[in-house]
């Protein structure tokens, strides 16, 4: 990525056509007085379709409970599941268009969406079907992602094969048929999904032509980073606990390594993943928010840009890369967003800055002016 200036940017339709200097005038134009003009944030690990928030347990952390205790006393995930099966359609989608709606204000454009607090086949493809739907007529692009492999349901507790077998041979055939996801997604952690489990469910996920994402060694190093490489995963998440060999297994097999360093923030952790290490090793990296009701209600990119410039220490211009065409990669999407070229969507941020350098700077500012997606004004501050 690099930095140019006093340029001006031909649109039509949806589409960049022209960039340069000096260009011919056209009938429509927004004078951007010299200020910042990026790509729209893609953010691709999200977990956006919930009903209930979970405040209750920020304040359990903040008195000293683990998120670990704090899913073995009934909260985590399953809070949310219980919320997700009650729920009306009509309502889970009205709550996931207001999320989105504060995405796009907040610059992102394309957001990846996934489903995994229904756990059973009617509320993950309730959830898939909220999603599309709202995608349908929203601004913002969600790219919806298969998760029923989040966590293992109260009523799965004592059989988790037993689960296993309802995602492979049930879900996964069902998700398919309904033609809504795109990838699919499997929590790999010890006292979650184990190694083999994680194969098998997304081995059968890729026969049916769901594309395998992974959260990968979050808390502990499971080797989930080392099944990401095996099954040629297109991203590996979290990562706050990979082994050198895991680094390495992403590094030889091209996973890209989706970093989330607001979760870490969220839960008062100290331990970030190994940025330096994955970059170092010839990893490419991705940024996101992983907005989700319970470790990490964060949904600002530019906020994530700075946590990961304190944080894992990457440069600015890295951070802006891994948040913006690195992530369009990682949703397969880098041919049509993620940087400024011509023949590429015009999805644009319109800064009241005039230095990349002010967007952390700025940590949770969020000078935006314009955001424009598919060429069209959008949001106006």
């Amino acid at each position: 990525m690099d930095v140019r200036e006093n340029i001006e940017i031909i649109i039509e339709k949806d589409r960049i056509i022209e960039i340069g200097c000096d260009l011919r005038k056209v009938d429509n134009s927004i004078d951007c007085n010299q200020m910042l003009v990026s790509p729209g944030f893609v953010d691709p690990h999200t977990h956006p379709v919930f009903y209930g928030s979970r405040e209750d347990e920020f304040h359990m952390r903040l008195q000293g409970h683990s998120y670990e205790e704090i899913a073995a006393l009934g909260g985590g995930i399953l809070n949310s599941v219980s919320d997700v099966r009650k729920v009306n359609e009509s309502e889970l989608i009205s709550r996931l268009r207001t999320r989105m709606d504060r995405f796009l204000k907040m610059g992102t454009t394309t957001i990846e969406c996934k489903s995994g607090y229904g756990l059973n086949t009617k509320s993950e493809l309730k959830s898939l079907k909220a999603i599309h739907e709202v995608n349908m007529r929203h601004h913002i692009d969600m790219i919806p992602t298969f998760m029923g492999a989040h966590a293992f349901p109260e009523e799965f507790k004592d059989d988790h094969e037993g689960y296993v077998d309802l995602i492979c041979d049930e879900m996964i055939p069902e998700v398919s048929k309904q033609g809504i996801a795109i990838f699919n997604d499997v929590f790999c952690e010890n006292g979650y999904f184990d190694v083999d489990q994680t194969r098998r469910i997304l081995n059968v996920g890729s026969e049916y032509g769901l594309i395998p994402r992974l959260h990968a060694d979050e808390f502990e190093d499971s080797n989930s980073a080392m099944i990401a490489g095996e099954i040629n995963s297109i991203t590996a998440d979290h990562l706050m606990m990979v082994s050198n060999d895991g680094i390495n297994a992403l590094s030889d097999n091209g996973v890209i390594a989706t970093l989330l360093p607001g979760t870490t923030f969220f839960l008062g952790k100290t331990n970030y993943a190994p940025y330096l290490k994955l970059k170092n090793a010839g990893v490419e990296i991705a940024l996101a928010t992983d907005y989700n009701p319970g470790s990490c209600n964060i949904q600002s990119m530019p906020f994530i840009i700075a946590l990961s410039c304190i944080y894992l220490k990457m440069d600015i211009l890295d951070a802006m890369k891994a948040g913006t065409i690195s992530s369009a990669r990682s949703l397969m999407l880098d041919k049509e967003i993620g940087s400024i070229e011509e023949g590429k969507k015009a999805d644009l941020i319109i800064w009241d800055l005039n230095r990349i350098e002010q967007i952390p700077y700025t940590i949770n500012n969020h000078p935006i002016r314009h955001v424009l997606k598919n060429g069209v004004n959008v949001f106006t501050a």
